[in-house]
């Protein structure tokens, strides 16, 4: 046994190691893979010999029993809030306050105070009590005086030691720090959870404060939580410390703790302007969200010198950056029309500042998202901006609401175009249908027109259609066909030549094929492909415009988003005149005959194909069932009709037997055909 305790004390000795080389140093010195081929050893020894099992094990990080509520827990050393600065200024007001203060104490004759800098970490601060260099207890800040025990939720953040490294450490020690969710795991967090309807957290702090605050520690496992240490509460006598805060840090990430790697050491007022401003620019690229700069005396005597006043110490002090979030009221909500016809809603707001900027406008997204966050003009409401990023709302402030104001329904029709909003099932977007003819639509709308695999102008390039329609002498692909030499010679960069050769192109265009042309009209969703699909299916353009939805579901490749679209383009009135115009220029192609419609003798029922088929290829037999007018999906549902059932057909065989769906053979999938 003796030798088998030595062999799980030195796998543990390992996995510490490496949980320190990946999370403190950066500095992995195994892969993955073998990372967990030394957890899966462990753990498989500690199966067998559960009395090997130890608090510190790497393979205890979670699997308690949920628990009721929170015990509460009193600070032997109370965990202070900072006073804040908010300008150059309140700083350097501080930075004179430290200065007299060890001058008049006699221990200072210079304003080139020492600080250790670091970032404000958003997050939520926590204290961690170490005894034999194990962890015996997490908790919250709370009051200062009172926090709650979250030993079971701290046990599972991978970057809290549950043993601190070295045979150096003291008996006892409480680590203070922040517990925070970087951006990316806040977003693939949120996604989760709209994913599963439920509660949308506002930003990476809330969503780490909820994180930890789970009863159940399993819940906690899951989310992306991280952890920095700032500094120590209370420890024990048997351990000499360094004579500064800078070198304490130092000692905590010997011990296994991770120290943010921004922190550093400055001199003076003008150390820490330098410092604030280098951090201030990085704050966008950081991979966690920061509010602002901490800046302590790093002299520990000095510390003591300048001691406390009310809840906070005289010797520290948060810089804060330009707030992320204000709240303001919404005085309107406008739509605007995006260059593909997206709808989107955008919130008017009372003039704030905010993230350094005065903001006005915020998006609002969709429809969805205004139900989701219930806003309505005259709500006061939580905006945030993160540097460049369009300002967003966070949610409203429902305690500040006013009466019972009306909410907001997105509107049916465009309102730059007047054409039908269009919002097909399955979809968040609202848009317009009037794509030809909308002016806010018009560039994009033309350049496709213009593209290679649509009319193929040569010549015609994006920015030249910006120019022309900017000069004003286009507003929709059929004006095209009216430009003269005289207009376009006199643009920038074109001369007699360019223009020349341009018109020559936009003359040769005129001749092309319906399935081009059916491709450059920019319906939403009508790919290269589609449009060649309907242009076989109809003998005629105006034969395509009258269709109706279930003509267009009957045609192979054509689903009920694509015939929905398709028919409420050709319905708009504005793009039908724009059609016109461009049937009137000379735009035409040869006459072709279209396919031949089978009967569609298996419309409206539902295949799903599996298993390899022995005289056809599943391509094959899906093209032979739609083109009979049945729907082939790849997933058995109370819906299927039929499973075709090849050779080493797999589990959708048996998800059909136990939904009593009808198996058939290729045998008699051919008498189907």
């Amino acid at each position: 046994m003796s030798a088998l305790l030595a062999k799980v004390n030195k796998l543990k000795d390992e996995l510490n190691h490496h949980n320190y080389q990946y999370y403190v140093l950066d500095c992995p010195e195994i892969s993955d893979s073998g990372y967990d081929k030394l957890l899966r050893e462990l753990q498989e020894i500690e199966a067998q010999y559960p009395e090997l099992v130890t608090p510190d094990s790497p393979t205890q990080r979670v699997g308690a029993t949920p628990l009721t509520e929170f015990n509460s827990v009193k600070h032997e050393m109370p965990m202070l809030s900072l006073a804040n600065a908010f300008s150059d200024k309140e700083f350097s007001e501080f930075n004179q306050r430290v200065v007299d203060l060890l001058i008049k104490a006699d221990v200072c004759n210079s304003s080139d105070i020492k600080y250790a800098a670091e970032p404000k970490l958003d997050g939520l601060a926590i204290s961690l009590l170490y005894e034999k260099g194990i962890l015996v207890r997490g908790a919250t800040r709370g009051d200062g005086s009172t926090g709650e025990d979250v030993t079971q939720n701290i046990r599972t953040i991978e970057t809290i030691p549950l043993k601190l490294l070295g045979n150096k450490t003291p008996s006892r020690l409480e680590v203070r720090g922040e517990v925070i969710m970087d951006k990316k795991g806040f977003e693939k967090l949120n996604q989760v959870q709209r994913k599963n309807n439920e509660k949308i957290f506002a930003n990476p702090r809330n969503a780490a404060a909820g994180s930890l605050r789970q009863l159940d520690s399993r819940i906690t496992a899951t989310r992306p939580l991280s952890f920095f240490c700032y500094g120590i509460g209370i420890i024990s006598d048997d351990v000499a410390l360094p004579d500064t805060h800078s070198g304490i840090m130092a000692l905590l990430k010997s011990w296994g703790m991770r120290v943010n790697p921004e922190s550093k050491v400055v001199v003076g007022v003008s150390g820490a302007d330098s410092y604030y401003e280098n951090l201030l620019n990085k704050r966008e690229s950081l991979e966690y969200e920061i509010d602002g700069i901490v800046y302590k005396v790093d002299n520990l005597a000095q510390q003591k010198i300048l001691g406390f006043v009310a809840r906070a110490p005289r010797w520290a002090i948060a810089r804060k950056f330009p707030a992320h979030e204000e709240m303001t009221r919404v005085l309107g909500i406008d739509i605007q029309v995006g260059r593909t016809g997206a709808l989107t809603p955008v919130a008017r707001l009372e003039p704030v500042f905010v993230g350094g900027v005065t903001v006005s406008n915020a998006t609002l997204h969709n429809q969805d998202e205004i139900e989701r966050l219930d806003i309505r003009v005259g709500d006061t409401v939580v905006i945030r901006r993160a540097g460049d990023v369009i300002p967003q709302v966070v949610n409203v402030v429902l305690s500040k609401r006013e009466g019972k104001p009306r909410k907001f329904k997105m509107p049916t029709h465009c309102p730059v175009c007047g054409s039908l909003a269009v919002r097909n099932e399955n979809e968040v977007v609202t848009s317009c249908s009037g794509g030809l003819f909308c002016e806010a639509q018009g560039k994009q709308a033309i350049i496709h027109f213009a593209s290679r695999k649509a009319m193929n102008i040569d010549g015609l390039g994006d920015k030249l259609i910006e120019l022309l329609v900017d000069e004003g002498l286009i507003k929709t692909s059929a004006d095209l066909y009216s430009l003269t030499h005289e207009q376009l010679a006199g643009l920038e960069r074109m001369g007699d030549k360019s223009a020349a050769k341009l018109l020559n192109a936009l003359s040769q265009s005129k001749q092309t094929s319906f399935a081009r042309f059916i491709f450059a009209l920019g319906i939403h969703d009508v790919g290269e492909t589609t449009a060649k699909t309907l242009a076989e299916n109809f003998q005629s353009l105006e034969e395509l415009e009258l269709a109706s939805v279930d003509e267009l579901l009957s045609i192979r490749d054509v689903g009920p988003v694509v015939a929905n679209n398709v028919m409420t383009f050709f319905k708009q009135k504005h793009n039908r005149e724009v059609i016109d115009a461009l049937l009137d220029a000379g735009i035409h192609w040869p006459k072709t005959s279209p396919v031949s419609k089978q009967a569609q003798t298996l419309a409206g029922k539902t295949f799903v194909i599996t298993g390899t088929l022995s005289d056809m290829s599943r391509d094959e037999a899906k093209q032979a069932l739609q083109a009979l007018g049945a729907k082939v999906t790849g997933s058995v549902s109370k819906k299927t009709d039929y499973v075709v059932a090849g050779e080493s057909p797999g589990s959708k065989v048996d998800k059909a037997q136990q939904l009593g769906v009808e198996i058939l053979s290729e045998a008699q999938l051919k008498a189907f055909l």
